[in-house]
């Protein structure tokens, strides 16, 4: 991943109030913000894909957090949509309800930038400050600024 997490994300991409309360409407829902994303070389293959992981295992990482993911060669580079729910979406396969979705597609040649995403993600989300100001977010810039904030403090010596 080159530079930081918050350069993947972009306002249209973001969906502040997901509609559905069931996983994979708001699964589809969320991931619908990457079709026609340039970087999508075939979005139904990705969210198949999508689809396919998540019925493997939960990807809920706790704290009202999930983490949808595919390694797929429908992606060119990384790509990433956020969906939010103020009533949570319940994860039948763990049994936990979720706020915030963020929904990843990575290149199957390129493993090493979806774990830096993945572990850039938990660090940020380990704060609950953080996960606060992500859930407190009124406008989906202001989202991706709770993310370059989070980052930020990340970078800075303690």
């Amino acid at each position: 991943m080159a530079g930081r997490l918050s350069t993947l994300l972009d306002p249209s991409r973001i969906r502040l109030q997901v509609q559905s309360n069931k996983r994979t409407v708001a699964l589809n829902e969320i991931a619908r913000l990457l079709d026609g994303h340039s970087d999508v070389t075939n979005f139904q293959g990705f969210y198949n894909e999508l689809l396919a992981r998540e019925r493997l295992d939960t990807t809920c990482l706790g704290n009202e957090i999930a983490l949808p993911h595919a390694r797929t060669e429908h992606v060119q580079k990384i790509v990433m949509a956020v969906g939010r729910s103020d009533s949570g979406v319940l994860f039948e396969n763990s049994n936990q309800t979720v706020k915030l979705m963020f929904v990843l597609g990575t290149p199957k040649s390129n493993p090493t930038d979806y774990l830096q995403v993945v572990s850039a993600l938990c660090k940020i989300f380990k704060d609950p400050s953080n996960r606060d100001a992500l859930m407190n977010a009124a406008t989906p810039e202001q989202f991706i600024q709770a993310i370059v904030t989070a980052e930020e403090k990340l970078l800075s010596p303690a």
